[in-house]
């Protein structure tokens, strides 16, 4: 490699990689440490509200009063502000592929007040969905705070955020790396990884430093003392990942079930009164028992003590399924991972006790583990993420063969059944929300490679194209030598003309994104019925 390239290759790829991640994943820490300390003190509350409200019924209609209030807010602040509905991660992953847009200071805010209001009600949804989402903003913040001038930089950033986000909500820095290839982007370039890296890195130290200062736990759960299953026992992970998968496959029909019945049979319903009825279904179940209700994580505690009796293990997955689907289905902010590993684990659950006459008492613990795993695997479609999740917060280093069996089983039999993740279907319902009725229309065009310009030195393989843009064939300048690497790709070059063809709906910002990347220059479109 020349003098010249090198140079290039740091100043225009490997130093803001580092540059960007870094910086992103500090500021993503900071503001998820605080958000999961918030959100303690919210979700503690909450359970003492419900308490002190069970010995007070007499308030029940006024507490209704408030809450009526609330959702009504919740849904003006939806019609501003559309990014701020669901659960996070499928959000992020919209705005990470450039399918979605947001404002990032908007969204920040947004997320970190409207969930925490969710789990002051109760609403069975998690927090690590947000977390992910602040820290997209915070990666385009970081961008647009800093360096506004080098814009294309601005979903590497965000996928730093995401990837920095999870990291610190979940404790699992390797699975957040994985978070940006296999789910978010679902593919591998080093670009990708060095910047993915950079912001996990960096907020793990952070979190490391601050979180005992602050009282908060860097994992999402305590050591697990996990009995090591022997090659004979294998059938038993293979059994968790059967159920799991049909379980899957179950839930992720009848989430659409549910999604259909309120944007359909309640069309005309304002969106104020449904997200009401969430919220006062919440509260009813909620002084029935807290069990029904919030995020599912002390709950996940208490089944890995067995302190549940099998009749209310199968009460607790019909209720907290709809709910937390009818949540989600009406766009309440909050995340679906720690509300989908609890489904996880009652179904473990219940497999466990039906095993107990086969299997010890001292398996029930691992049984639960592997039912985590399973859902994660099973129902975001994301084996590798489940697999490296069990391993660094479960627990589970000396239990690798059965994790990779029940989460490969558990991602095999959706597939078999043509089920999407759960994920990729709520993303689906935003992205048609987001486009509305617009027809997209579809461009063809040229343009120049500018010296200087983000693209120079990068494989069109790194470079994250404005959503639906297809690079149609390279023209290298004949005044330079086209080089292709020992994998076949081709690195762009100052003065390379590119014959790219792409479909959108929102046109001015895709000629944005592709200015950000190629440089500045004018270029003439013809919009075309082909892509």
């Amino acid at each position: 490699m020349n003098c010249k390239k090198l140079k290039n290759q740091l100043l225009n790829f490997i130093v803001p990689a580092f540059v960007f991640g870094s910086l992103t994943g500090v500021l993503t820490a900071l503001t998820v440490t605080l958000y999961k300390i918030c959100a303690h003190f919210v979700i503690s509350l909450s359970q003492k509200g419900y308490e002190a409200l069970s010995a007070r019924l007499y308030l029940l209609p006024a507490v209704l009063a408030v809450l009526a209030g609330v959702a009504f807010l919740f849904a003006f602040l939806y019609k501003k502000i559309p990014n701020l509905r669901g659960g996070g991660i499928p959000t992020s992953i919209g705005i990470l592929r450039g399918i979605l847009s947001f404002q990032w200071l908007k969204n920040l805010l947004g997320i970190f007040f409207l969930s925490l209001t969710t789990f002051l009600i109760g609403v069975p949804l998690g927090n690590e969905g947000p977390a992910v989402q602040m820290g997209t903003a915070v990666g385009r913040g970081t961008v647009f705070s800093f360096a506004r001038k080098h814009r294309a930089w601005d979903r590497y950033s965000m996928t730093g955020g995401a990837c920095a986000g999870f990291a610190t909500a979940t404790g699992a820095p390797i699975s957040g790396i994985l978070f940006a290839i296999e789910e978010a982007h679902q593919r591998i370039s080093p670009m990708i990884v060095i910047v993915s890296a950079a912001s996990v890195m960096s907020a793990r130290l952070t979190s490391e430093l601050i979180a005992p200062l602050c009282g908060v736990s860097i994992g999402l759960f305590p050591a697990f003392d996990l009995p090591v299953l022997s090659a004979g026992e294998i059938w038993l992970p293979a059994l968790v990942g059967v159920a799991v998968g049909l379980f899957a496959v179950l839930f992720l029909r009848y989430y659409r079930l549910v999604s259909s019945f309120f944007s359909t049979v309640c069309k005309k319903i304002p969106h104020g009164w449904k997200i009401f009825s969430v919220f006062a279904v919440t509260l009813v179940l909620g002084l029935c028992s807290f069990s029904f209700i919030s995020t599912g994580h002390d709950l996940i505690l208490d089944l890995l003590e067995d302190k549940v009796a099998i009749g209310m293990l199968l009460l607790l997955l019909l209720v907290r399924s709809t709910l937390t689907l009818s949540a989600n289905a009406n766009g309440i902010t909050g995340g679906l991972f720690i509300p989908i590993m609890t489904l996880g684990v009652l179904v473990a659950s219940i497999l466990a006790k039906g095993l107990l006459p086969v299997v010890g008492e001292e398996q029930f613990a691992m049984i639960l583990v592997l039912g985590i795993t399973a859902c994660i695997s099973g129902m975001m479609k994301t084996p590798l993420t489940a697999i490296l999740f069990a391993v660094e917060a479960l627990g589970c280093s000396e239990n690798l063969l059965p994790v990779v069996v029940a989460a490969s089983l558990a991602f095999v039999i959706p597939e078999l059944f043509g089920a999407a993740s759960i994920n990729d279907v709520v993303l689906e319902r935003r992205a048609e929300e987001h486009s509305g009725k617009t027809v997209p229309k579809v461009f063809d065009t040229f343009v120049t490679v500018k010296e200087g310009s983000f693209a120079v030195g990068k494989q069109i393989r790194d470079i994250f194209w404005p959503a639906n843009l297809f690079v149609l064939s390279v023209k290298h300048d004949e005044t330079r030598r086209a080089e292709v690497d020992e994998h076949g790709g081709k690195e762009l070059r100052a003065g390379d003309v590119l014959h790219v063809r792409y479909s959108t709906s929102f046109e001015e910002k895709t000629r944005e994104e592709l200015i950000a990347i190629v440089g500045a220059q004018e270029y003439r479109e013809k919009e075309t019925d082909v892509i």
